[in-house]
């Protein structure tokens, strides 16, 4: 099994190996053109974030971007993603049709061993993110690996998330906490 296999199905991975450095390389490459273009719904930015998301291509990503990999974020019809925003995609992102992101979320689905000796190693896995349909998520939200939010969720701003959000919840708070389901 390479070491991207693993990482994609949860396992221990090493990203120092060459195939995940060079796809890191490239996303950074990506990244760095997509930065530079003047966000718009054509033409070279759009063609960049294509390159950089392919399974995004349905939403939109606002500029500045910053993710791993780029290949393992999927957007639904109509997501918006606003600036300044980071995916950390060791493991799939799925972000459901409709759903708003406020500038400077941070999706991380990367995760170390809560052992010191095994952290040591440089081994890495990753958490699956999932967001639902028509869900909010304000400004400088912080979504933690495996977290599944359900939809029509509201996250507000500031929020972190530690463990799963209910279908039709309000969360708020560090970490965040269900305030009103309908």
């Amino acid at each position: 099994m390479t070491e991207r296999e693993k990482m994609l199905s949860g396992k221990w991975a090493d990203p120092m190996d060459s195939e995940l450095k060079a796809l890191r390389d490239r996303a950074a490459q990506l990244m760095q053109r997509l930065n530079n273009c003047i966000p718009s719904r054509e033409g070279e930015y759009v063609a960049t974030l294509a390159e950089l998301c392919p399974h995004a291509t349905a939403g939109f990503i606002r500029a500045p971007f910053y993710c791993d990999y780029g290949v393992n974020i999927y957007l639904g019809e109509d997501v918006f993603i606003n600036f300044d925003c980071v995916f950390l995609d060791l493991a799939p992102i799925r972000i459901g049709r409709g759903t708003l992101i406020g500038p400077k979320v941070q999706l991380l689905t990367a995760h170390h061993s809560l052992e010191a000796e095994h952290r040591a190693t440089g081994l890495e896995t990753g958490l699956a993110i999932t967001i639902g349909e028509h869900c909010w998520l304000g400004g400088g939200v912080i979504v933690c690996p495996g977290v599944t939010i359900g939809d029509r969720c509201i996250i507000g701003a500031g929020s972190v998330v530690t463990h799963d959000i209910p279908t039709d919840s309000v969360a708020v708070g560090n970490p965040a906490r269900v305030i009103r389901q309908k």
